[in-house]
């Protein structure tokens, strides 16, 4: 056991915002070293201090007047939660424990525990909440401890592997089965039950947290599956009274793995409060993540509707409203109205005429060949104009001789952020293609007549501002296929359409024409 410290030396020397230099240093300006560190990676992505108290600020704060409350960062990488949390237990349990060396010792030993990812990140938060790496060391901020690591604790894990495959978070083994001096991202929370990382088993009031992003899953390029939603999964199998956790935005909307954690969080009766970034730079202001960021408050006593807020620079706006509205989450409230308006229309979806991913089965890197030869068809790709053989397309061959628009897979913008003035354009490339042309998976096709003018008329349609923000709607990331233009009623391609025509047809008023134009920026 530790002996007695002075404690406004001990923070004195950790200059670091500890909880005994908020205690002793009030009215003092420190700079806070969790303000300047730069990210892991764009999959582990450390979390302010303004953050992290923005969403301590959601939970009852008379959890922080109780001894007896448990709090639990089960992904722990700088320890700001950590911190923070201690710091607000100082100040909340100072009539019950007076003695500020007996409140510490407390808070450490009986409230506050922490999972680290790494062992890097595991001496990084110790260092952060106990002022040194290890907990028992001669310049613990706590006297209690017998051991190095603390309540803040790091387990290597291996990842156990099924036909190639990590069973617990999907992990491809040809990446990840490393050796002992190799990082193997087998976070422990999600690879190991708490009671053997923690060394004792108990529940917790509030589990809270910055979980990792994602991980490569040996697809092509930078393919990279999600493992948020594990860590939020398996908090939730702890039961514990409050969850709080920050993640990326995509699940909105589903794909890559997150169809069934989808629909499993928009059907939660539990999440009382969803705070949403459309624009993940108006929250991490060095990181692109495509689709924007949230954090929510599950509340097991809560079972109603969700309170969601939509943060857009300064912009703020608020509205009670259930999640499971539609089966993809519209982010936007001031969106609901105007996709209400359009549903009761009952249309039908223009998805009916989109092409299936890859619609002609040649791969985005197919380049055919320069020269064109006899039989063969023009092939459009990310690298220009090329010909191939007619008989290589392997579907959609009823397309091959029809008019028809093709549009990019992936979205106008970097990483799904809007540009300065916090407008979309959504669509990039889209044009009118002619019969016996064809493209690789970069692109998708829509609509397919006998005819130029329908095809045009089709174009003037894809290319209004109504419908790229309906578009908008079901996005939640960089990327486009079928099921995101669900929102976008059919029309008659006849004529050609504009913005003026689609507001009249259904009854949008100045606000929400205002909205729309607010958001979406015309084509150019």
């Amino acid at each position: 056991m530790n002996k007695e410290k002075n404690p406004l030396r001990l923070s004195e020397r950790a200059n670091l915002n500890t909880p005994i230099q908020a205690e002793r240093s009030v009215g003092h300006y420190s700079p806070d070293i969790l303000n300047c560190l730069a990210n892991l990676s764009s999959d582990e992505v450390f979390t302010s201090p303004e953050l992290a108290n923005r969403m301590l600020d959601l939970l009852p704060q008379e959890l922080f007047r109780s001894s007896k409350t448990r709090f639990l960062d089960p992904c722990s990488k700088s320890g700001v939660f950590l911190r923070e949390i201690a710091k607000r237990l100082l100040a909340g349990l100072e009539e019950q424990i007076p003695d500020l060396q007996q409140r510490i010792d407390h808070i450490m030993t009986k409230q506050v525990f922490g999972i680290a990812c790494t062992d890097l990140t595991a001496e990084m938060s110790r260092r952060t909440l106990y002022c040194t790496k290890q907990a028992n060391g001669e310049y613990s901020v706590a006297t209690c401890f017998n051991d190095a690591q603390g309540n803040l604790r790091y387990m290597r894990c291996q990842h156990t592997w099924e036909n190639g495959k990590c069973k617990y978070c999907g992990a491809n083994r040809a990446q990840y089965d490393r050796v002992e001096t190799i990082e193997t991202y087998a976070y422990p929370f999600i690879h190991k039950p708490i009671k053997e990382i923690l060394k004792k088993d108990m529940q917790f009031d509030v589990i809270i947290g910055n979980p990792p992003y994602q991980m490569s899953d040996g697809g092509n390029g930078a393919s990279a599956k999600p493992i948020y939603n594990l860590f939020v999964e398996q908090a939730l199998e702890l039961k514990p009274r409050y969850l709080v956790m920050i993640t990326p935005s995509r699940w909105f909307a589903g794909g890559k793995g997150l169809d069934d954690y989808r629909n499993k969080m928009l059907s939660d009766k539990h999440i009382k409060v969803l705070v949403d970034y459309a624009n993940a730079k108006d929250c991490f202001p060095n990181n692109s993540i495509g689709g924007g960021v949230s954090y929510f408050l599950w509340d097991a006593s809560w079972n109603g509707k969700c309170k969601v807020i939509n943060i857009n620079g300064e912009n703020r706006n608020e509205t009670t409203r259930p999640l499971d509205e539609y089966p993809v989450f519209i982010r936007f409230n001031n969106a609901i109205n105007i996709v209400n308006k359009v549903k009761a229309l009952r249309q039908g979806s223009i998805e009916r005429i989109i092409s299936t991913r890859n619609p002609f089965g040649l791969s985005s890197k197919e380049r055919g060949h320069s020269d064109r030869l006899e039989g063969d068809v023009s092939l459009i790709t990310s690298q220009g104009l090329f010909y191939i053989d007619k008989k290589d397309v392997t579907q959609g061959k009823n397309l091959i001789d029809k008019h028809k628009v093709l549009i990019s897979k992936v979205t106008a913008e970097h990483a799904g952020e809007p540009d300065k003035e916090g407008t979309y354009k959504v669509l990039s490339r889209t044009e009118v293609i002619e019969p016996n042309v064809v493209c690789t998976d970069s692109y998708i096709i829509i609509g397919g007549f006998n005819n130029r003018k329908e095809a045009t008329n089709l174009y003037s349609y894809l290319t209004t501002r109504f419908v790229r923000f309906m578009l908008l709607m079901a996005v939640s990331s960089i990327n486009l296929s079928k099921e995101k233009f669900q929102f976008i009623p059919l029309q008659d391609f006849s004529h050609p359409w504009t913005d003026e025509m689609l507001y009249k047809k259904y009854n949008l008023d100045e606000d929400e024409i205002a909205f729309i134009e607010s958001m979406i920026r015309p084509m150019e």
